[in-house]
């Protein structure tokens, strides 16, 4: 049609002689394109978040800001990326890594006006006054096994990293969930390092994610960033050294690598925060970001373990995070409840069940119908110092509880599916307005 040409963003280190060259074939028309320059990758994003439609995005594959951020960023804005790749670039990356990171076409660091019209024919749209969007980029292939996500969370001080010690070792202990087993730290302050007596603190969770800001490492290598824990039998993968380290976990980045570690995982028991605030709830984009591997995490989670304390302060604080998981979509089906350093009296072991019912029958059930709140797992009081100390296993009494919850749960609800795009049958959305107002206006 006439009018219409492609509108190409570019991004490139200094005295790049394709990013010049691309710029003179636009002036001169030997190409039918409009070439944007943009001078950092700020820039890039800024301008993909316009609202103004673009075809492609030519960036430089030496640039450290040609990541899963950048590509998903382009992508949901419907603009095709493609990397500009010498020679080392090119040896240092196959096209399987290019095809995970997103990338549509990998172009030469030399290459012609028909070989860049042949990649942007393939992958992008012509765009003409604006109301034509170009297309996606080339989608990330899908894993082929997906494990179990266990996740352990409380409101502070209640001993949920150590309950999710003992889940561990009570799933590595049954062969039934197969092996191997992890214990991820997503907490932001991070303390499985300091319980497990770790000499070492790297690698950890942000070494895992650096490696998944432009490809997805196999499994082996995936594995080899975590410990082994042989007492206990799991791997340990550590969290973040200090907790302002979470402005280093981009979004897409820790979801690929979490996706990696459920790849190459049968089970993958997280210890992460209670605090799910994202930018809906608080209008701050920074919040989500810093909450982004317990948002993960409770999203793909097939068990949730809440741990709580008895006594009013404990169940009240308990309860708030039942609230919270609820509202964030966690299924309450799916959430346990758990009430560490319980009391043995059988009687207020009962109490605390009715309390606890009571509480969050509200939250649980809907208006008008009667419903019952999980039954909480009560975990007897144990010296479990020594054996933190000495790296030796937890007591059972503490294991087999929260390991047969976990069964429990996953064999009585249907496992989380995967994120990711879902068919949609024509004509089963519905349509836009249908009031009289509107049919009156169409006539």
């Amino acid at each position: 049609m006439a009018g219409e040409r492609y509108v190409l963003l570019g991004l490139a280190p200094a005295r790049s002689s394709w990013f010049r060259v691309v710029a003179q074939w636009a002036n001169s028309g030997t190409i039918p394109a409009e070439f944007v320059k943009c001078v950092s990758v700020e820039e890039l994003r800024a301008r993909l978040g316009s609202g103004r439609p673009f075809s492609a995005a030519l960036v430089d594959a030496a640039l450290t800001g040609l990541d899963r951020d950048l590509v998903d960023t382009a992508r949901r804005a419907g603009c095709a990326v493609m990397a500009v790749a010498d020679q080392r670039a090119q040896s240092n990356h196959s096209q399987a890594d290019w095809d995970q990171l997103g990338v549509a076409e990998v172009l030469p660091e030399y290459f012609d006006p028909k070989a860049l019209l042949a990649a942007l024919g393939a992958h992008s749209a012509t765009i003409s006054r604006g109301d034509t969007l170009p297309g996606d980029g080339v989608p990330e292939p899908a894993l082929a096994r997906q494990g179990l996500v266990a996740l352990v969370c409380g409101p502070g001080g209640t001993g949920a990293s150590t309950a999710a010690i003992a889940l561990t070792q009570g799933l590595a202990a049954d062969p039934r969930h197969g092996t191997p087993i992890l214990l991820a730290d997503l907490a932001l302050r991070a303390e499985q390092a300091m319980l497990h007596d770790a000499r070492d603190i790297v690698p950890g969770v942000q070494e895992l994610v650096e490696a998944h800001r432009t490809r997805r490492p196999p499994p082996e290598d995936v594995r080899a960033v975590a410990f082994q824990v042989d007492e206990r039998g799991y791997d340990l993968l550590l969290g973040l050294r200090q907790a302002r380290a979470w402005s280093s976990i981009r979004t897409r980045a820790f979801e690929a690598a979490f996706a990696s570690l459920r790849s190459a995982y049968s089970v993958v028991v997280t210890d992460a925060d209670a605090d799910l605030e994202g930018e809906g709830d608080g209008g701050s984009f920074e919040v989500e970001e810093r909450h982004v591997m317990a948002r993960t995490a409770a999203s793909q989670a097939d068990v949730v373990f809440a741990v709580g304390m008895a006594g009013m302060k404990g169940l009240h604080s308990l309860v708030r995070v039942l609230n919270d998981l609820r509202a964030f979509g966690v299924a309450p089906e799916r959430v346990v409840p758990v009430v560490n350093r319980a009391p043995r009296n059988p009687r207020s072991r009962s109490e605390i069940t009715a309390a606890l019912a009571a509480l969050t029958a509200s939250a649980t059930t809907p208006p008008g119908t009667r419903g019952s709140a999980p039954s909480p797992v009560f975990l007897p009081e144990r010296r479990v110092d020594e054996a933190l100390r000495l790296g030796s296993r937890l007591p059972d009494a503490l294991a087999q509880p929260l390991a047969g919850a976990f069964a429990a749960v996953v064999r009585r609800v249907p496992t989380v599916a995967a994120a990711g795009p879902a068919r949609v049958e024509p004509g089963s959305l519905g349509f836009l307005g249908g009031g009289e107002h509107e049919e009156a206006a169409l006539g």
